[in-house]
């Protein structure tokens, strides 16, 4: 296994160079200096209407082509022509629900989550539009942590136990921002559609939300088999921008939301209409550069890979410490245990006879000056909502969520802090 540099790593992000130390990496990772610099170059020298013959406008379409092809890579997608931009995450899988809306008929159903709610909200709209129902696919308790109530995660069986003849689409994560847990979406999808197709379901879909996965391991839409898959650029070390993977055949059979005299019948753009913000895409570009030169190989599945083994040893003694503080009430949710199946995102609450408010937890750290956690629902609200002893859904839990430029002295100053508060 390739070892990262990780000071040769955290050069590549000016922001780190402050001492500060952030640990709220899934609601936003560090912007390379590299993305920065293409933005400022974009809008500085070739910030022109696209399509033109003049020459200016034909290197800055090259230049948002090469924006297309950088999420494509990402994706592991077969073409551009399966890539849309957005300004989030939540938008575009509300224009994807928008787009589908003729082809979803009533009666039929669709199979949500209860993470994070962009891709449960704009599928719960339409399902009330087109009378359709909606079920849900929930957390549950892990074996592997029978004392511990809020150590829950998704389970492939139940949702095998949702799919009739009438699922529509399923819409899941591939991990979820609060749990930290990887779903295998492979084997989640062969299993939908293996039992869909022996159901005779009409058509069945599948929907991935890999917000929270992106940051920390390699995506594969074409292994995975799945027709939707998104995350946010933002949280993937890159400007404030999402994209969209709409495989081939589906997108062919969506309706268009662009201009009626528009004939993008085959092309992402039916559903981005008026365009993205092109200088943002074009500061995409930079991000699979630096990912390949995590490692000598300059391949992505080696950046990932070496990703996830410096994850694994800053999750080791944070999730460490957090369980060995059971007596004082503190309880992870989620998997507890270090695991390929876990990234490096922590999330507890502190309950019994002596709790303490997640915020009064997340004040402390506030107080220090210089590092970021957060608290609350994280747009999780049904999960957190769902959490049984119940919680108080705004206070939510404490998330501490750190990705491969943290080091493992800096976890251990977050244990630090931990120690005091929770004395």
């Amino acid at each position: 296994m390739v070892e990262l540099n990780v000071a040769a790593v955290r050069v590549a992000f000016p922001a780190l160079q402050s001492g500060f130390l952030f640990a709220d990496n899934a609601g936003g990772s560090q912007c390379l200096s590299t993305v920065v610099e293409r933005i400022s170059d974009y809008l500085l020298n070739t910030n022109v209407q696209l399509g033109a013959d003049y020459a200016v406008s034909v290197s800055s379409t090259t230049r948002v082509a090469d924006g297309a092809e950088a999420a494509r890579e990402l994706f592991n997608a077969a073409s551009t022509d399966e890539i849309a931009y957005g300004s989030s995450s939540t938008m575009l899988v509300e224009n994807l629900a928008r787009a589908m809306e003729a082809d979803v008929l009533e009666g039929e159903e669709i199979i949500v989550t209860g993470e994070h709610e962009s891709n449960a909200g704009p599928w719960k709209r339409l399902a009330a539009k087109r009378g359709a129902k909606v079920k849900m696919w929930n957390a549950e308790q892990l074996a592997s942590s029978p004392n511990n109530p809020y150590a829950v995660g998704l389970q492939l069986a139940s949702l095998i136990s949702l799919v009739t003849a009438k699922t529509r689409l399923v819409a899941f994560t591939a991990c979820s921002n609060i749990l930290g847990s990887v779903v295998p979406v492979a084997e989640v999808v062969r299993a939908i559609r293996e039992r869909a197709q022996a159901l005779g379901a009409r058509k069945t879909e599948v929907c991935v939300d890999c917000v929270a996965y992106a940051p920390h391991r390699r995506m594969d839409v074409r292994a995975w088999d799945v027709e939707y898959c998104y995350f946010s650029m933002y949280k993937v070390y890159g400007p404030h921008t999402s994209v969209l993977y709409v495989r081939s055949q589906a997108l062919r059979a969506l309706s268009s939301l662009a201009h009626h005299f528009l004939d993008v019948s085959e092309k992402p753009y039916k559903l981005q209409p008026g365009g993205p913000g092109y200088e943002l895409v074009y500061g995409c570009t930079a991000v699979p550069p630096y990912l390949r030169s995590l490692t000598s190989s300059g391949v992505l599945d080696d950046a990932f890979d070496a990703i996830a083994s410096h994850e694994q040893a800053l999750l080791n003694p944070l999730l460490e410490y957090l369980r060995g503080q059971a007596d004082r009430g503190v309880r992870l949710v989620g998997e507890e245990y270090v695991s390929v199946a876990r990234v490096p995102t922590i999330s507890f609450v502190v309950v019994g006879e002596r709790p303490i408010n997640s915020k009064e937890i997340v004040n402390a750290f506030d107080k220090t000056g210089n590092i970021g956690i957060r608290y609350g629902h994280f747009y999780a609200y049904t999960l957190v909502e769902s959490l049984r002893p119940a919680l108080i859904v705004d206070d939510g839990v404490v998330r501490i969520s750190l990705v491969h430029y943290n080091t493992v002295d800096e976890v251990m100053k977050i244990v630090a802090i931990l120690k005091e508060v929770l004395a």
